[in-house]
């Protein structure tokens, strides 16, 4: 018989026999909000990069020149997709998690204060909004080190969580574990539970994302039109979850962007959503870090003292509580 080869991937998981994560309160499920920040981190030739972002509600793409158009769309969300949702957020009583592009908050540090002050987490989401799958290992280190550099300068705390846009690289998880400051990332779509990888020997939180319970579906042809198709995809999601959390609790992410959701036709549709799940007293709102430091203990893993800056001066990780 021909012994099975060891495969690089896990095609099974936790199989039939998940742990319990036992959530705060006998929670029978944990979301997860996380809102996106990219505005004034996209690709823009006017700030010296190599080309123009061409995605969501832009039709044209601008080769070569600067494109105000593009850079207008995205400007929204700060400008007025931020106050909409973190109203909602706040009158539902839900604290949620910001991945942000450090270039979006160098622009715009009120907005990074802001968050904080609120209560939230804010999580790295790289420098600029780009995939990690074509850099090089030194660059992708540096850029790692810069995005930390830039939140920590922002806001004064220095993020916890990292998420790439769409595809990292065959780097990414290893090179946040050496920088040392980082608890979690969030580059995994593969399951409903978090999970623990041991990287170079450390062990670090794995927390799957999702991109269909995700606006980002009324752009590109993704399926949503109107906000109640937003609600009702997600709600969907939930209540399986909810129903299979009476004797396996499970965890749902809900992913946002500023100038999507929070246009004022769409907008509705997180409002609705918001105030369907919150009507269920068995359900833990919680921010990624949150739940990250929970899975940590819940495996039997000491508290996350980080340090950071790879081999450099260590830097304390502050409390989000």
């Amino acid at each position: 018989m021909t012994a099975r080869r060891q495969d690089r991937r896990d095609l099974e998981g936790y199989g039939a026999t998940p742990p319990h994560p036992q959530w705060p309160g006998q929670a029978r499920l944990a979301v997860s909000f996380v809102i996106n920040v990219e505005e004034g981190a996209e690709l823009s030739i006017a700030d010296g990069d190599e080309r123009n972002e061409f995605v969501h509600e832009i039709v044209e793409n601008v080769p070569g020149r600067p494109d105000l158009c593009m850079e207008s769309h995205f400007g929204y969300g700060t400008r007025a997709g931020y106050w909409r949702i973190v109203s909602l957020l706040e009158s539902y009583g839900v604290r949620a998690t910001f991945s942000c592009c450090a270039r979006a908050l160098e622009r715009s540090p009120w907005l990074a204060q802001d968050i904080i002050a609120r209560g939230h987490e804010i999580s790295a989401h790289s420098y600029r909004w780009e995939q990690h799958h074509s850099m090089e290992e030194e660059q992708e280190r540096s850029v790692i080190t810069r995005t930390v550099e830039a939140i920590k300068t922002a806001c004064g705390i220095r993020p916890l969580g990292w998420h790439t846009r769409s595809s990292s690289s065959v780097n990414t998880r290893r090179l946040l574990v050496q920088e040392g400051g980082f608890l979690y990332d969030s580059d995994a779509y593969d399951d409903d539970l978090p999970r623990i990888e041991t990287v170079d020997g450390v062990p670090h939180v794995v927390l799957p994302y999702a991109f269909d319970t995700n606006d980002m579906r009324f752009t590109n042809n993704g399926g949503f039109i109107f906000p109640e198709d937003f609600t009702r995809y997600c709600m969907g999601a939930f209540d399986q979850l909810y129903a299979e959390g009476g004797t396996l609790p499970r965890m749902l992410s809900i992913g946002i962007h500023l100038r999507i959701i929070g246009r004022p036709g769409r907008v509705a549709g997180l409002d609705s959503l918001l105030r369907q799940m919150t009507a269920h007293e068995d359900i833990w709102f919680a921010r990624r870090c949150d739940i990250a430091h929970h899975w940590r203990r819940r495996m039997g893993l000491s508290e996350f003292k980080g340090g950071g800056a790879f081999a450099g001066t260590n830097h304390t990780v502050q409390s989000l509580t």
